[in-house]
């Protein structure tokens, strides 16, 4: 049985739209009006934020707020690495994205001998760079961090100096570069996709299962699939973006994309995933209840979040 920890990282520097970082504690408002304990169940401890840059330039067009970005993802790595080292298991609860660099450079920090497996679970790709991005929202960013792309064959933009050397720190956490090889990691739900990032996805030859291919398959063949593409791998992690559901369920996320799952088939599809015994960490991202007057999306979220649990701990 699994020892539960959960780590909260109330960041938003990474997204584009105000909100996320009151994702964590709308998940904890849906508990209390499931009538839940379960914020009382399993420790936490908070990653402390960066926050108050939001009250300050942006900086950078094509890394904004990257040095606070930097800061926090040095921090997740910490807490993550020291959660493996109490011999629990972290569960992420974060406001945007790009807390997933620091969450995949911990993982690296407690086993840099081990091989990592990632299972992608959201609307976008977030594989680019400073070089591609067409926002200069770094959580947009993370699985280029990891995979140390920067994907010159499409640059679009020139970043200053200052940008590269933050974007070569946010690769170089736990002085482990590469953190993952593109053959191991798989994309499940990614429908939103800029050239950039498509063009490397085919040239690096990125697995990615379609929301369309997964009702036509079930979610015991995708999770078979899914498993035995990654066996190679000694550890899995699962990133779960909530806007890898469709927006009729609840726009409570900062970019919402049509033709995405259902919160069961999100909920069937993470609770599968968390019973292998190959899964080392499990992260939830992106709810914005800014975006949500109903906080519907927290709910759907913290059903999600509490079947993960449970297959967790009954592995």
């Amino acid at each position: 049985m699994r020892e539960i920890q959960l780590i909260e990282v109330k960041s938003e520097l990474g997204a584009g739209t105000r909100g996320a970082s009151l994702g964590v504690d709308a998940i904890k408002v849906a508990a209390l009006d499931f009538g839940s304990r379960f914020f009382k169940q399993y420790p936490t401890k908070e990653v402390q934020n960066e926050n108050h840059l939001l009250f300050e330039s942006s900086g950078s067009p094509y890394g904004k707020r990257i040095s606070g970005i930097l800061t926090v993802s040095e921090r997740v790595a910490d807490e993550v690495k020291k959660t493996y080292h109490e011999e629990r298991f972290p569960v992420v609860l974060a406001g945007d994205h790009s807390t997933a660099m620091g969450t995949i450079a911990g993982i690296r920090k407690a086993f840099p001998k081990k091989r990592l497996g990632v299972v992608w679970i959201d609307a976008h790709a977030d594989i680019h760079s400073p070089y591609t991005t067409p926002t200069g929202n770094v959580h947009g960013m993370p699985i280029a961090v990891s995979l140390d792309e920067d994907n010159l064959a499409n640059k679009i933009n020139k970043p200053d100096q200052e940008t590269i050397n933050y974007w070569f720190q946010l690769k170089n956490i736990g002085a482990i570069v590469p953190k993952i090889q593109a053959r191991d990691l798989i994309y499940i739900g990614v429908r939103d996709v800029e050239a950039p990032e498509a063009s490397l996805i085919k040239k690096k030859k990125i697995k990615n299962i379609s929301v369309a291919n997964f009702r036509k398959l079930g979610v015991e063949r995708i999770v078979n699939d899914i498993t035995s593409y990654l066996e190679q791998c000694d550890m899995i992690y699962v990133s779960f973006d909530v806007d890898s559901m469709d927006p009729t369920i609840s726009r409570g996320t900062g970019t919402p994309v049509p033709n995405g799952f259902t919160e069961r088939e999100a909920g069937a599809l993470v609770t599968r995933l968390c019973g292998h015994p190959k899964i080392c960490c499990f992260e939830m991202v992106e709810v914005n209840p800014t975006l949500d007057n109903e906080n519907l999306m927290a709910e759907n979220a913290f059903e999600i979040l509490t079947r993960a649990i449970n297959a967790l701990i009954h592995d």
